[in-house]
């Protein structure tokens, strides 16, 4: 026991994480892939290649479309897949960065191995269907929102690497909203379930599909944006959600499970790893999810 007590912590994990095909890790609105010090993915990516993963850490645009956001993703995946001599990926994508990967296994299934949904918006939010309610499209408080949000999302990606990405908050709003999201499904249906919460088909054109979220708004004291998240989950009139998403709305493929006590931003182990101490840490289940991507053969 002592002699394996002694042992060096990465020794215990070595090749835990190393999945057949590279993890790309997919942001969420108004995300980047580091800013100075400040990665999106807190502590994430490094965690995973310290277990044997490959890994990319994407940047589309802070706020536009799925559809826009896709296609900047597939260019992504197609230099990845150029660089590593992969012939698929496995897309990891939190909150508009699960219906963002989404569009790129429907519209190129050849080049993805999985999707996993991570708090993702795959049935809309009711936040989003709040703002486009306060600040309709053509008032005075919608071009006054769209302009904040616009300015936000420029400055995020001129701080990033994505200063040339276009911004397009409405786009990402009826994007992320009810709405947009049932016809963002009805043209690409790979996963979502058909159920109001149930599970969606594991495997659809050689692409598997998972989901996990939390469902705690309030997680850490001493998180300055838990306090936003508890009043964003009243828009969702007690239903179970992370803050921002419902736990039903989160749901695809295989749902690994809807509860955990984590917020929508302790999902991404934020702020600064500011999370639950009762809960399994994130980088865990990052961890845990390529451990069972390796398993699988992707």
């Amino acid at each position: 026991m002592l002699a394996l007590a002694g042992l060096p912590a990465t020794s215990w994990a070595q090749g835990y994480s190393q999945t057949r095909y590279p993890i790309v890790l997919v942001h969420g609105l108004l995300g980047f892939d580091n800013i100075g010090p400040l990665d999106y993915w807190y502590r994430i990516p490094a965690a995973l290649r310290a277990d044997g993963a490959t890994v990319y850490v994407t940047q589309v645009s802070a706020a536009n479309s799925t559809e826009v956001r896709g296609e900047q993703l597939l260019s992504q995946v197609k230099q990845i897949l150029a660089v590593t001599g992969a012939a698929k990926v496995n897309l990891i994508g939190h909150s508009h960065g699960a219906p963002t990967s989404r569009y790129v296994a429907s519209v190129r299934p050849d080049l993805v191995a999985s999707v996993t949904a991570v708090g993702g918006v795959n049935k809309g939010s009711a936040v989003a269907d709040l703002l486009l309610g306060v600040a309709p499209p053509g008032a005075l408080s919608n071009t006054v929102l769209v302009s904040a949000t616009n300015g936000l999302a420029t400055l995020i990606a001129a701080l990033s690497t994505a200063s040339q990405q276009p911004q397009n908050s409405m786009g990402a709003a009826t994007s992320l909203s009810t709405a947009g999201s049932l016809k963002f499904n009805l043209a690409h249906p790979e996963g979502v379930p058909t159920s109001a919460c149930g599970e969606g088909a594991y495997s659809v054109r050689g692409v598997m599909y998972f989901s996990w979220s939390g469902a705690q708004p309030f997680t850490h004291p001493l998180d300055i944006l838990d306090p936003a998240l508890a009043l964003t989950s009243l828009a969702f009139a007690g239903a179970k959600n992370d803050g921002l998403v419902a736990s039903c709305s989160t749901h695809l493929g295989r749902v690994i499970r809807d509860d955990y006590k984590m917020n929508h931003l302790d999902e991404v182990n934020q702020v600064a790893g500011l999370v639950n101490l009762f809960e399994t840490n994130p980088v865990t289940l990052y961890r845990q999810q390529a451990n069972r991507l390796k398993n699988l053969g992707l």
